[in-house]
C-alpha cells in the first residue's frame, strides 16, 4: 500500500513538470538542497524517500521534519509555515523557477497545483490530521 501511495506521489509530480530533474532549495538564499520532488523513492536525493535524507522526519535537510528550520510550522524556511517569508522554491535542472513550495496563502508565485498543495498540506505538513 505505501509502494502504491509513493509511485501515485511520483505519477502527479512527474505529470505536472516538463520532465527533468525537479529539485527544492531552501535557506535565506535558496541555497541549501532539499531533495528531488520528481526522483524515484529509491533515490537517495528523493524526498520521496524516507530513509534518505531529504525524505526523513529526522533529517536537517528534510520538510518533513517538523522540528527542524525547512519543515517546522515556524519557520520561515519551511514550506509549512501558513505565513513564511522565505519559503523553500522548486525549479529543474536548468534553474527554471517553477514557484514557491508553501501553504503561506499571501505569498506570491506559489505553487497553485491543487495536488501538490494538498500534498504538501497534508502529507508534508500534515494539517487537520
Amino acid at each position: 500500500m505505501l509502494r502504491r501511495y509513493i509511485l501515485i506521489k511520483i505519477l502527479i509530480v512527474s505529470s505536472l513538470f516538463a520532465g527533468g530533474k525537479i529539485m527544492i532549495f531552501g535557506g535565506s538564499n535558496h541555497d541549501v538542497y532539499l531533495g528531488c520532488i520528481s526522483c524515484s523513492e529509491y533515490s537517495s536525493d528523493s524526498v520521496f524517500n524516507e530513509y534518505g535524507s531529504y525524505g526523513s522526519e529526522y533529517s536537517t535537510t528534510s520538510i518533513f521534519n517538523e522540528y527542524g528550520q525547512y519543515g517546522g510550522e515556524y519557520s520561515s524556511y519551511s514550506p509549512c509555515n501558513e505565513y513564511a517569508s522565505n519559503p523553500p522554491v522548486v525549479v529543474d535542472q536548468d534553474g527554471n523557477f517553477y514557484g514557491y513550495l508553501t501553504i503561506n496563502e499571501y505569498k506570491s508565485k506559489v505553487i497553485n497545483n491543487e495536488k501538490i498543495k494538498s500534498w504538501l498540506k497534508y502529507k508534508v505538513c500534515k494539517k487537520n490530521i
